[in-house]
């Protein structure tokens, strides 16, 4: 078997930036030198990767995406998402259950695993989607292979709110596995659209929808989760915290001594509300993304231990379905192409260090969710890597975007930094943006 020496590059894993090598052999990492390669390793069947002035980073894992197969395939499916994703150096991702039909059966989960086989040129896992009626079908999930459950506190795309409190008490009283929760609290949602539209009519700007879907909303919500695993013991996860009165619901210690996380998503880290006003429906999430103050708080919990995971929530929409009123136009974008490249360009601000991007992206995910042999560059774990050239830059434009919906929040904009090379399970898949779409990739693992 031919072996792969990435040399001399700059490593960026657990806490750390230092000059190393790897050798992959096969799937995995078989050496990890800091310092000079020992000569009589470049002997033999060795192909050498000059790494020099190059960033070695795990790959990305990220625990929120929306691939929109089955049933919403003119807009994104797991192969197109998934290429996307590689070009992106995200070399795993765990996909949510709000497509057509809906993730809430064993057979509907199965079918994702099925196609994603076939298809996902990424590493991939899928949540099993509750809703006001499913428990037992939830709770019939193999959670050595099924990254968690979905729980929509707040209706988002998909209709899947769960709002029936004996279900809710159900979910996080008997679930042996992370249950993640959208947390934007219905009532109030409702309450502030019907006053806004009541005083300014139905063609609301984009620049009301983070009045609607307000902080109030979030955080009531965020409250009512984390009361509720409080009293249930639950291993809950709070998806994109958008606020940072929600930051107060959690704990600022290390991971591994929390049973409540919360996790963090690009765009609320890189955009605020000044930015409706250049980026109109483009940057329309759920939850909304909200003030200066608030992505500043964001960002400080990130570089401390109180938010736990970056990720996108990557959610195409056709460009047409983005067109309207706040109350009309489609909540969601593409991210997973440009999350980690947005990381690294708030690197380049000063804004937060190379090796607190691989904890919250890459070492925090594994952890979290309990991935087997992933997440880190260790020696015995799957070569998941990403090699970053921090002295080239990288323009989005049309022809270079990759996922399915063909535009992005990013289109025009230029990163101070490229992503030369992704590997996954040990192949190089992809080479300055140029995907290889007939690899495939392997079902995540969890547990011991």
């Amino acid at each position: 078997m031919k072996k792969r020496l990435i040399k001399d590059a700059t490593l960026v894993s657990e806490g750390r930036e230092y000059r190393g090598s790897v050798l992959l052999s096969g799937e995995r990492i078989e050496r990890v030198w800091e310092g000079d390669v020992p000569s009589d390793v470049l002997t033999g069947e060795v192909e050498t990767v000059d790494a020099e002035g190059l960033w070695l980073l795990p790959g990305v894992i990220d625990d929120q995406v929306h691939f929109r197969e089955p049933g919403l395939t003119h807009k994104a499916d797991i192969h197109s998402e998934s290429v996307a994703a590689v070009a992106g150096g995200v070399t795993s991702y765990m996909e949510m259950p709000n497509t057509v039909p809906q993730t809430t059966t064993q057979e509907a989960l199965q079918w994702k695993f099925d196609r994603a086989a076939e298809t996902s040129v990424a590493n991939y896992s899928f949540y099993m989607g509750a809703d006001n009626s499913n428990l037992e079908e939830v709770k019939k999930s193999d959670f050595s292979r099924v990254c968690g459950v979905k729980v929509f506190m707040g209706s988002s795309t998909g209709n899947m709110l769960v709002d029936d409190t004996r279900t809710l008490e159900g979910i996080f009283s008997e679930i042996p596995a992370v249950v993640a929760v959208h947390c934007e609290q219905e009532e109030i949602v409702r309450a502030n659209r019907e006053r806004y539209t009541a005083r300014f009519g139905e063609q609301l700007p984009v620049m009301f929808h983070p009045l609607i879907r307000s902080a109030e909303a979030c955080y009531a919500s965020s409250a009512k989760a984390v009361e509720l695993a409080s009293k249930y013991g639950t291993r809950l996860h709070v998806l994109h915290l958008s606020t940072a009165r929600e930051l107060t619901l959690f704990e600022d210690r290390p991971l591994e001594e929390k049973r409540i996380t919360g996790e963090v998503c690009v765009h609320h880290l890189f955009f605020d509300d000044n930015d409706y006003a250049r980026y109109g429906n483009a940057i329309k999430w759920n939850p909304a993304v909200k003030t200066t103050a608030d992505r500043l708080a964001l960002l400080s919990a990130v570089n401390g231990h109180r938010i736990d995971v970056v990720a996108t929530d990557h959610a195409p929409h056709l460009w047409s379905e983005k067109q309207g009123s706040c109350l009309k136009a489609a909540s969601g974008g593409p991210l997973v192409q440009h999350s980690l490249l947005t990381m690294l360009e708030l690197h380049r601000r000063g804004e937060i260090a190379l090796p607190q991007i691989v904890e919250k992206m890459c070492h925090a995910p594994a952890r979290l969710f309990g991935i087997r042999q992933r997440g880190y560059i260790r020696e015995g774990y799957y070569a998941d890597l990403v090699l970053v050239d921090p002295r080239r830059k990288f323009t989005v434009t049309p022809e270079n975007i990759l996922s399915r919906c063909g535009w992005s929040p990013f289109a025009g904009h230029t990163f101070p930094a490229a992503i030369q090379s992704v590997y996954v399970n040990g192949t190089e898949v992809c080479r300055n943006g140029v995907v290889d779409r007939s690899f495939r990739g392997k079902e995540l693992r969890f547990g011991a």
